[in-house]
């Protein structure tokens, strides 16, 4: 069975869920990160992409993921089209990894940013990680160098973090530093290895 003692790991964009990740890593959990899934299929699925796209957003046979990225966020019926060709491969796979993770009978995180987005795992906890609104805007616009009117874009397109923060079973909050960040997980972990 798929998921039973999984754990999502879900957030905003630019929220810190790579940070908590890691940490929760350290700590001995198993990770399944979405992202890296994602980033897998979506080379091997640049044939499609081309099909669905056009050439221009393909470079020596990889997605231009700068250039997909661009007109995803900013085109609604793009990232729709995006989503309905990747969602279900990403999803084939998760549980691939999942069902063997179960089998350990061991509580794992799977890293899943558009948890609550995608309605599309049957996963009853969840770590959401938070910062305001504000926080979020200003981080994203610095690791990603990027417009205001580019984060803000970026951050529209997922479920707003205060609907999310209310969704969660666990939250972190990762407002402060490192030090701070890596209390927050602690007292987290605790949390969930008592109610495992």
């Amino acid at each position: 069975m798929a998921f039973k003692y999984a754990i999502v790991l879900t957030g905003g964009i630019a929220t810190g869920k790579s940070s908590v990740a890691k940490i929760f890593k350290e700590f001995g959990f198993y990770i399944i990160d979405a992202d890296k899934i994602a980033h897998k299929i979506l080379n091997s699925s640049y044939l499609a992409i081309r099909e669905l796209f056009g050439a221009k957003y393909i470079k020596n046979q990889k997605v231009d993921r700068k250039a997909l990225g661009q007109l995803i966020f900013s085109n609604s019926l793009a990232k729709k089209r995006l989503e309905e060709l990747l969602h279900p491969l990403i999803y084939k796979e998760i549980k691939r990894v999942s069902i063997e993770q179960d089998s350990y009978k061991k509580t794992y995180i799977i890293d899943i940013p558009l948890f609550f987005e995608t309605n599309r795992y049957p996963i009853d906890k969840s770590i959401v990680v938070y910062i305001s609104q504000k926080k979020q805007l200003i981080r994203l616009i610095n690791r990603d160098a990027c417009t205001v009117q580019e984060a803000q874009q970026r951050i529209n397109s997922q479920m707003n973090i205060e609907i999310k923060r209310l969704k969660a079973t666990y939250l972190i909050d990762n407002s402060r530093d490192l030090k701070f960040l890596q209390e927050e997980c602690d007292r987290v972990k605790e949390l969930i290895l008592t109610n495992s």
